[in-house]
């Protein structure tokens, strides 16, 4: 009986019609199972799996990216400073769903950041090569060029969340605007009137949209928007801790705040305790994302969860099905998905 990892007849690396051969069926047969061809009997696909398995065949993919003038490869790109990469949950959950829709596929996944212009430069000559199928975009700001040299490089791209309401490029992000108010709604519910908002990045369309999500909800419960209560914060806990100064400076009278992110909540945390004021009895606090240092966070942090993982998940597919089509949903002149998942609440003791 043949053993995993048996040689071919050459003495080297088993080859596809060896497998085909051992099978009983044609070489095209082999390729199409090898491929995920629907276009195969169960029976027929049973037999050339059992072949790959007893010569220990491993496909070309090399030679069949070639062939298809693919590379296998896509790019996860960051256009931040890496020290903001590996201080956010917000970025390892992004890659952690990236990486889980890409385990059943043979293709690679390359992290690549441009926080500066130095790097942005090289990253437009790789992309310019055309040494990735496709691109995955996280954390675009409004002015970012990347998004426009993908659509002229015409490399399937999509984005996590829209530069604007107009986007062009498939994008997926969460309800940003009813997460915001989800949040104002819960801190309203807890009998809290004078509520801040520290922003986040406001050249970022889903900073935005929290922004109109905290002023309507207010507006709907028959609040005036005060915008002495509204401090621009930038998603880091330096930003927060600034702002929450800012703010009681202001406004020492605020009894909640709404943070735009839970880094940015850790620093109004720090800010509020070196004021003296008491968590939630004086001030009651929410933040966005409900990560790890939600639930860690003395007293655990209320949070707006969005679905991270998924996000992450539904990025890789559509970007998948873009790249199965060999181009661009935007050149193909299709429209472009623009993919929004639900937030959810999660109440803790902090308000």
């Amino acid at each position: 009986m043949a053993t995993h990892g048996t040689r071919g007849r050459s003495g080297g690396r088993p080859t596809l019609e060896e497998v085909a051969a051992r099978a009983g069926v044609g070489r095209g047969t082999v390729s199409r199972v090898i491929n995920g061809s629907p276009r195969v009997s169960d029976a027929t696909r049973a037999a050339v799996e059992a072949a790959v398995a007893e010569l220990g065949y491993v496909p070309n993919t090399a030679a069949r990216a070639l062939a298809a003038n693919r590379t296998d490869a896509i790019a996860l790109v960051v256009p931040e400073p890496e020290t903001r990469f590996f201080a956010e949950p917000y970025f390892s959950d992004m890659v952690k769903g990236v990486g889980a829709a890409l385990a059943d596929t043979e293709m690679q996944l390359l992290l690549i950041f441009a926080g500066s212009d130095r790097e942005r430069r090289r990253l437009a000559q790789y992309l310019a090569a055309h040494r990735v199928d496709g691109v995955l975009l996280v954390s675009v700001h409004a002015d970012d060029p990347l998004p426009d040299l993908l659509a002229q490089l015409e490399i399937p791209a999509v984005i996590s969340g829209p530069r604007s309401a107009t986007e062009t490029l498939t994008s997926v992000d969460s309800d940003n605007y009813g997460g915001a108010r989800s949040a104002v709604e819960h801190l309203l519910a807890r009998g809290r009137t004078r509520i801040a908002h520290i922003t986040g990045r406001l050249d970022v369309y889903g900073a935005q949209r929290r922004v109109d999500g905290y002023r309507d909800a207010l507006r709907d419960a028959g609040h005036e928007v005060d915008e002495a209560l509204i401090e621009p914060g930038d998603f880091t806990e330096e930003g927060g801790a600034r702002a929450t100064q800012a703010l009681l400076a202001r406004r020492p009278d605020l009894d909640a705040v709404f943070a735009a992110s839970d880094v940015t909540a850790a620093g109004v945390r720090h800010a509020l305790r070196e004021a003296g004021r008491r968590i939630p009895d004086d001030v009651a606090l929410v933040g966005y994302d409900d990560s790890a240092i939600a639930r860690h966070m003395d007293p655990p942090l209320t949070s707006v969860r969005q679905p991270i993982e998924d996000m992450g998940r539904r990025m890789l597919d559509l970007l998948l099905s873009e790249i199965a089509d060999r181009r661009p949903a935007v050149s193909r002149g299709l429209e472009r998905p623009q993919v929004v998942l639900a937030t959810e609440l999660v109440s803790r003791a902090s308000s």
